[in-house]
Parts: C-alpha cells; sequence; structure tokens
C-alpha cells in the first residue's frame, strides 16, 4: 500500500481509500477524484491491495475522516468494519461512486452524487446525514433493502477479487432444497415485527422486503404471498423463521439460516451528502 500526504489547507482532515478496482475500472474518474480532495483538504491518500490493508489503514485513520473511492462493495466493507469496531458513532464516510452502473445502485438510492467532481466536492462541502442501520443478530449490516429470499447474485465486474472469492465460497454451499410443503417458487417463512405476528408458516409467501426508512428509526416490512395478497408494517425489529432461507442483505447473500433478526439503530452511521442547495 502506498501513501502520500499532499499539503492541505487544514481545514479538512481525510483519509481517501482507494479500492483496487475503482483504479482499474476508471482511473480517470480516481485521479480526477484525488486531484479535487488534495485541493482542498490535507488528504492521505491510500491504495490499499487487499482487504488487509484496507482494514488497517481504516483502523488507523486517526483524526482523519474516511473517505472511500469505489463502488457499493468499498462502502459496505467499510461501514461493516466500523460497526465490527464500534466506531460508527463517531465517524462520518464519504463516497466517490467508481464503478459499473449495477454496482452503485445503493450508492445512489442513498444520494451520493453522481460523477468524481460533484462526489468529490460533497465530500469537502457535504454535510455529514444520519442514517439508520439495520444491525442482524450474528452483527452483520444492513444500509439498504434486505430481501427474502435472497435473488441469485448475477457475476459482473463488480467485485474485487476478495468480494469474488467470498461470493465463490457462497457459491459452494449445498442450496436448501425445496420446501416439500409448497411448489417451487413459495417459501414456509414465519415473520413478526416487534413482536407481532404478520405471517404464519402456513401461508406460503413469495417474498418478504425490510428496509429501514432512512433516519425514522422504524422499517418497512413487506410481505407478498402466494395469494397476491401485500401486507406491510413498520417496526424496530423483524424476525423471520422458517425452513432454511437465504437472504440478500444489500450486495451481499447470507445464510442459509432457520431464524434471524434484523433490528434498527436509528442514526447509527454518518454519510456525508449535498446540502439542502445541492451541487
Amino acid at each position: 500500500m502506498s501513501a502520500a500526504e499532499p499539503p492541505g489547507d487544514g481545514d479538512h482532515q481525510l483519509l481517501v481509500l482507494i479500492d483496487p478496482l475503482a483504479r482499474r475500472y476508471d482511473g480517470e474518474s480516481v485521479r480526477i477524484a484525488k486531484d479535487v480532495l488534495s485541493a482542498g483538504a490535507h488528504a492521505k491518500i491510500c491504495l490499499p491491495d487487499g482487504p488487509d490493508e484496507f482494514a488497517r489503514a481504516l483502523s488507523r485513520r486517526g483524526s482523519r475522516r474516511p473517505v472511500v473511492v469505489g463502488d457499493d462493495h468499498a462502502l459496505l466493507r467499510a461501514v461493516s468494519q466500523l460497526h465490527r469496531e464500534r466506531e460508527l458513532s463517531d465517524s462520518s464516510l464519504s463516497l466517490i461512486p467508481v464503478g459499473a452502473a449495477h454496482s452503485l445502485e445503493l450508492a445512489h438510492a442513498l444520494g451520493v452524487p453522481r460523477g468524481a467532481v460533484a462526489a468529490a466536492r460533497t465530500a469537502l462541502d457535504g454535510t455529514a446525514r444520519r442514517l439508520d442501520l439495520l444491525v442482524d443478530d450474528s452483527d452483520g449490516v444492513v444500509l439498504g433493502e434486505l430481501r427474502i429470499p435472497a435473488a441469485r447474485p448475477s457475476p459482473g465486474p463488480s467485485h474485487t477479487v476478495w468480494d469474488t472469492c467470498r461470493s465463490l465460497v457462497a457459491s459452494l454451499v449445498r442450496p436448501a432444497p425445496p420446501s416439500p410443503s409448497g411448489p417451487s417458487g413459495t417459501h414456509r417463512l414465519r415473520v413478526e415485527a416487534d413482536g407481532v405476528l404478520l405471517n404464519d408458516l402456513d401461508r406460503p409467501v413469495e417474498d418478504v422486503s425490510v428496509s429501514a426508512q432512512g433516519d425514522g428509526g422504524l422499517a418497512d416490512v413487506v410481505i407478498h404471498t402466494t395469494s397476491g395478497e401485500t401486507h406491510t408494517a413498520e417496526a424496530k425489529t423483524v424476525t423471520v423463521a422458517g425452513p432454511d432461507f437465504r437472504y440478500r442483505a444489500d450486495i451481499q447473500v447470507g445464510g442459509p439460516v432457520r431464524t434471524r433478526t434484523w433490528t434498527v439503530r436509528a442514526g447509527a452511521w454518518g454519510l456525508v451528502l449535498p446540502g439542502v442547495a445541492g451541487r
């Protein structure tokens, strides 16, 4: 990992973590982001070659505010690490989105500007917004949406080397067989929201989605049954149980598990976004 500390004006102390995939995918956008950030801040530029260097640089950031240059995988990696280290409440992240369009859907849904220049300027002059976080009972995090069952992830150039390895390991696990109690495409799931039963095993479902509202301290729960009904609720805690099931949390697939609980942590993490006036 190489690093440099260009002179800055002292108003900003940044740690700029440039994902290796971003460097390979669009080196020009990376260069532009570095130039804008270095012109407006005292920025330490880090070029990690793998997950260990990425984690080491982030953990040694000191008082510097992290700026991640990369895609949704890079953002989730940073948030997950800070959550594990119990330092999310003291940190605000910035993201410069660089990657394939399908690998930036989460970033754009969260309000990160499109384009290296706009995003870099937001990293310098934007406002840190505290956002809710979904945390499961295995300490996994969800920034955007959770879906059950998990849609099959489409392979593409958006994965970094270590994300590809993780996906490969997951693919080697034998998928759970279809439930004998229902035809293919149906799922027997018990869903509770804040202790209230929304769906039981005797009513097959097509899918369940859970997403934090942003900053409201609650999650939206949507259940689509095989009979065509849709059930919705708001809750702070959601528990799903049933025969082995997989779930897709943002861009990662988890499971198989037989039960999992997700809890909303209000204002648990900070993301620097454009101010009211925008850019």
